[in-house]
């Protein structure tokens, strides 16, 4: 079996690369579309969606195509990747010295037969209290603009980051311990209905 991840972050490929599989890089890219009463729900249809894109071209053959996506959470409100720097500043000010959630949807959709696995994992992160300046000044680093919620945690925000409560990587953009025990449980079903 062949895979793919519907990703062009070169944080997912860095994360699935610890997988220990081969795999080429297929972004999708199609127009993200919320739909779910959930973050759990909203991230899980919308990995599905980037998965699904990619699997449609690969319909004749033994694919699996992973798709992810990732989303900041801050008093019930979803935060995705600033489009300025006034809502980079926004968001960083909402998260400093607060602690919000971080959600990553997985979307597995194995192309020939259709079958679908998704899940979502979600992270608890601590911001340390930040000063005006401090803002402004992760903001003139340009990092925050690629990345839901306006920061990275991997990178120059993680001086700020105070603590969190479940998997690091899943705040880089992969749960990657989960998604590892998914792709061995998916072979190990492969392997036995191949048995039959």
């Amino acid at each position: 079996m062949k895979y793919i991840l519907a990703s062009q972050s070169p944080r997912r490929k860095e994360l699935l690369g610890r997988c220990k599989i081969t795999f080429t890089i297929e972004p999708a890219k199609g127009e993200e579309q919320i739909i779910g009463d959930s973050p759990e729900e909203i991230v899980q249809n919308l990995a599905l969606a980037k998965a699904q894109e990619i699997a449609d071209q690969h319909r004749d053959e033994d694919v699996l195509v992973i798709g992810a996506d990732t989303v900041v959470v801050y008093e019930e409100q979803i935060l995705g990747k600033p489009q300025d720097k006034e809502e980079l500043i926004s968001m960083i000010r909402s998260l400093q010295g607060n602690t919000h959630k971080v959600y990553t949807g997985v979307a597995l959709i194995h192309a020939q037969s259709g079958k679908v696995k998704s899940f979502a994992e979600e992270t608890k992160v601590r911001f340390f209290p930040m000063t005006e300046e401090e803002i402004i000044s992760y903001e003139a680093t340009g990092d925050g603009y690629d990345k839901a919620g306006g920061y990275g945690i991997q990178s120059e925000a993680a001086i700020f980051i105070a603590g969190i409560e479940g998997d690091y990587n899943n705040v880089v953009g992969l749960p990657i311990a989960r998604l590892y025990r998914e792709l061995q449980n998916l072979v190990e079903i492969e392997q036995g209905e191949s048995n039959v």
